[in-house]
């Protein structure tokens, strides 16, 4: 994990209980004997994530709607702090800080984890868009219960699924970074595979259903094309807000989809020099962020210069 990540060691139970009792319920004893939970569980996990918001991010009201997404809060923040370092590379290798910094967040979820951890590490800004409904009621409300999160995060409806950017960003807005955890299951069907999958991996495999353990409604689980199709969709929609964004970037959880990536991104226009590829490994699970730039670099520095405070 990213140096930064205070996740990087195994969570410490105890500590964890005193600021969240009622996380005991589901803490139990590993095959090692020492304490975790039960991860095919997704009221221990939405426990888990409830305890480690409080503790390491001040975020006491947090919930996600029944059978929504409750993703792994420490692969989350990696995100978070490679991402950083995309910024930091522009500002004489420090990261910006504050509300100077602008992130727009492509599917922020029922869960806004994301705004959560950027707003708690970095004190950056965010606008989060979602196209569900209940998601996005249900990350306002998180907002308007957390006095850290008030006036630092806006939740706006995408109305068209088709669309990344129309209607979401307005006229004249920037942002220094936009990021996105999209869908990669192509339909339902093969959702509900790979749900099966992971279930047999954590112990239910004669479970006839297939178990969500961290959750999952349709949008946040698969869409038209699945990662390759909807990778296609946001870069092509990147081009015409070269100018208004500094990085994009999207996590790509399918090892195969890179090759597709370069290919969109060359055929957009971005410069082979101008895409880095950023390897995430949290356990057994790896993934990467690819991030591309329209801009050449005395053209960022020039970005840096005009939105976040000079280096000391």
């Amino acid at each position: 994990m990213h140096p930064r990540n205070p996740h990087n060691a195994r969570y410490d139970f105890p500590q964890l209980l005193s600021t969240s009792p009622e996380l005991a319920a589901f803490v139990v004893p590993n095959p090692s004997g020492d304490s975790s939970i039960d991860f095919a569980n997704p009221a221990a996990v939405k426990a888990l994530n409830r305890a480690l918001l409080k503790q390491f991010y001040g975020v006491a009201a947090w919930d996600v709607p029944a059978g929504y997404l409750c993703p792994p809060i420490p692969g989350r923040a990696d995100y978070l702090h490679y991402a950083a370092d995309l910024l930091a590379a522009d500002h004489g290798g420090v990261v910006p800080r504050d509300k100077a910094v602008h992130v727009l967040d492509v599917g922020v979820g029922a869960n806004c984890v994301y705004p959560i951890v950027g707003t708690h590490e970095y004190g950056w800004r965010f606008l989060g868009s979602e196209i569900d409904p209940v998601a996005l009621k249900s990350s306002r409300t998180m907002v308007a219960a957390n006095p850290s999160l008030t006036g630092r995060v806006d939740i706006r409806l995408q109305t068209h699924a088709a669309y990344v950017f129309d209607g979401i960003v307005k006229p004249r807005e920037e942002f220094d970074l936009v990021m996105c955890n999209p869908p990669f299951h192509a339909s339902a069907a093969d959702a509900a595979a790979g749900s099966r999958r992971k279930g047999r991996n954590l112990g239910y495999a004669k479970s006839p259903e297939p178990v969500l353990n961290f959750g999952g409604q349709n949008t946040e689980l698969w869409c038209e094309g699945g990662e390759e199709g909807f990778l296609r969709r946001f870069v092509e929609q990147s081009v015409p807000l070269a100018h208004r964004v500094l990085w994009f970037s999207i996590l790509i959880s399918k090892k195969e989809t890179l090759r597709s990536a370069y290919y969109f991104l060359q055929k957009a226009g971005v410069e082979e020099s101008s895409i880095r590829t950023i390897e995430m490994t949290q356990g057994q699970k790896t993934s990467r962020i690819v991030a591309w730039t329209f801009q050449d670099e005395e053209q960022r520095k020039a970005w840096a210069l005009r939105r976040w405070k000079p280096v000391v």
